[in-house]
């Protein structure tokens, strides 16, 4: 089979691959708010599930978007999602993102209370939020406990972010940590079942950045 290639110069290549999830996206309904980010986390996944699968509570962009204009802290649960952040977008905005799951305190935390790292981190973040003047929010990609964390936290009332984006993948505990989440009145966007990743958690973050970038 002779393969052909498209002949697509490397500046053109993210706005010929959007304009092909469009396409093939058709005629289905998406709301305005919501539109970047599908799109971008298809981007990076290539799977269109995430149409179906990303759920936004009311609101929840706008929220995320306001937070990044005030300098907005990121907490991420991996190196990897903190790495997928685009940096000059978010310093741009007087903002930063911190990952704590390898820090000393943490690991030690974490093994005083037998729980993960991730819980942990979480923790170390509750206590930072408290001293920040600046708006948090969470990107979980990787660790339903932290997840699960984050909630425990909103609901006893020692932890406000302005947003939290719920995208753990994997088996144990990831459906039931989501649907914790989608219970909370906390603004959020996760996605439901089993799919999510570092990467998503970092494309739904740097969607946000790039609506405020142009002006969306």
């Amino acid at each position: 089979m002779k393969v052909k290639l498209q002949q697509v110069l490397p500046e053109e290549i993210e706005k010929r691959s959007f304009e092909i999830i469009s396409q093939e996206l058709g005629g289905r309904p998406v709301a305005a708010e919501n539109e970047p980010v599908i799109k971008r986390v298809i981007h990076t996944s290539a799977d269109f599930d995430y149409y179906d699968n990303l759920v936004f509570s009311e609101e929840a962009v706008r929220r995320g978007i306001e937070a990044l204009k005030q300098g907005a802290l990121i907490v991420t649960d991996t190196q990897m999602a903190k790495a997928g952040i685009n940096k000059t977008a978010l310093s741009a905005l007087g903002g930063r993102v911190e990952c704590f799951v390898a820090d000393e305190d943490v690991k030690a935390q974490a093994k005083a209370n037998q729980t993960t790292r991730s819980a942990a981190a979480v923790e170390k973040a509750a206590a930072l939020a408290e001293r920040e003047s600046s708006p948090v929010i969470f990107a979980v990609g990787n660790a339903p406990t932290a997840l699960v964390r984050i909630c425990e936290l909103v609901s006893e009332g020692k932890l406000s972010p302005a947003l939290v984006i719920g995208v753990p993948v994997g088996f144990v505990n990831v459906v039931e940590s989501k649907e914790l989440l989608l219970q909370t009145d906390v603004p959020h966007i996760a996605a439901r079942g089993r799919k999510g990743g570092s990467n998503v958690a970092a494309a739904i973050c740097n969607a946000m950045l790039y609506m405020i970038r142009d002006g969306k």
